[in-house]
């Protein structure tokens, strides 16, 4: 009943965000400043700082950053409520599910053309190309774990499902397509016991212990910190999520160079690069902005043309 009734509020919360600004960001978007979304977790975040130097370089904009929008859906309204005109980090087979509703598609370059022509048609927004990598969900355990109960594949946490206690992103419970749902549907099994919870608590989680396993991003730095073990998801259940950034096709009208600085981003950051960007994000404490910047001059983008 519990979970009923946390279910319900979660659903009345994007029903009323729906129709509603979220309150204190309509000024974050005007013609001068260019509002970003971000996210909740250090990758998110650090995509959104790469945006927005960019723009701040090449162009005579400000920009700001609007952080903690902690799904998908919060993250696409913010753009239809023209709250934001960029999206900086979102991924092609979340996308295609949650916010388009469609089935969800196995093949990298299906699903990307799936978006980009959907959203333009739809909403009339821009999905440029990957940054380079695909963040895809990975269940993770420790190697204890992994050691006793001989677990190298996701097929193989069949046996055991109702011994392990689990930890998952809050939004896969209820997303449709590749969420909860499908993958019991895919998989034959379900988990007796399951904790819905930010994303980024839980690696922390099953390292501590609290959690025997937990379904996190591939390119997040603690699952080499952590030691984890990545299952391989050997039914293929979860579809492609390449990051890219969204922009809407009015700020782009109005601003040619941001399209030329978005696209220099564009395949330039694998998933190992991505990985140690967390990871300075999430072990060694170094704020997203930062990180950022030390990418951007590493990589020579401050250079003039």
């Amino acid at each position: 009943m519990k979970k009923l009734k946390t279910f319900a509020l979660l659903g009345l919360s994007l029903l009323f965000l729906s129709s509603c600004s979220f309150p204190g960001l309509a000024s974050n978007d005007s013609e001068n400043t260019i509002g970003i979304t971000g996210g909740i977790t250090s990758e998110t975040q650090i995509l959104a700082n790469l945006v927005s130097g960019m723009i701040k370089h090449y162009t005579d904009l400000d920009t700001t950053i609007i952080n903690n929008l902690a799904t998908t859906t919060i993250n696409h309204q913010a753009m239809m409520n023209k709250d934001a005109s960029i999206s900086a980090a979102r991924y092609t087979g979340t996308d295609l599910t949650t916010t388009l509703g469609l089935p969800a598609e196995k093949d990298p370059k299906k699903a990307f053309d799936t978006v980009k022509t959907e959203f333009e048609k739809r909403y009339h927004q821009t999905w440029f190309s990957s940054y380079g990598f695909d963040n895809t969900y990975v269940f993770l355990v420790r190697k204890d774990t992994a050691e006793k109960y001989n677990l190298k594949k996701v097929s193989d946490l069949k046996k055991h499902a109702g011994e392990l206690k689990a930890g998952v992103d809050t939004a896969w419970i209820t997303r449709e397509g590749d969420g909860y749902d499908g993958f019991k549907e895919t998989y034959g099994f379900e988990f007796s016991s399951i904790l819905p919870m930010q994303i980024g608590l839980v690696y922390d989680a099953v390292e501590a212990g609290k959690m025997d396993i937990v379904l996190g991003y591939s390119t997040d730095g603690r699952i080499a910190s952590y030691d984890l073990v990545m299952l391989e998801d050997d039914l293929h259940f979860f579809p492609p999520y390449d990051a890219a950034a969204i922009a809407t096709d009015e700020v782009l009208a109005k601003n040619p160079k941001i399209r030329t600085a978005l696209k220099r981003l564009e395949g330039t950051i694998n998933t190992r690069e991505m990985q140690k960007l967390n990871y300075r994000a999430d072990n060694d404490l170094v704020e997203p902005s930062v990180i950022a910047e030390d990418f951007l001059k590493q990589h020579n983008y401050f250079e003039k043309e």
